[in-house]
């Protein structure tokens, strides 16, 4: 992809998929995979610095003998996905005015 993804987005894009439920690392690192060229190495960064800023918490469920770690949004984080919700609409909108061809 052409374009880089800054921290605000990848912040926004976490929390909207954990807007949907609860998840554990792997599986949200691959649904934004999906959609976003983005590394794990860059995700749990992003899942640190959220769950230092109270938008999201932790918590592990055993697994296969192991603990898997699941995030889940925290009411502040229910807050910000919907801001961030807001402000994309508007972004998107100014962005298509430049980039988008209309047609007649």
């Amino acid at each position: 992809m052409a374009f880089q993804i800054g921290s605000a987005l990848l912040d926004a894009c976490v929390l909207a998929v954990l807007s949907a439920g609860d998840t554990y690392g792997y599986q949200l690192t691959q649904q934004i995979r999906n959609v976003v060229d983005v590394s794990e190495s860059t995700l749990y960064p992003v899942l640190r610095r959220l769950q230092k800023d109270g938008a999201v918490e932790p918590y592990d469920i055993p697994f296969q003998g192991r603990n898997r770690r699941y995030y889940r949004l925290t009411p502040r984080g229910q807050e910000l996905c919907a801001a961030y919700r807001l402000e994309w609409v508007t972004f998107k909108e100014k962005i298509d005015s430049l980039l988008v061809e209309e047609s007649e």
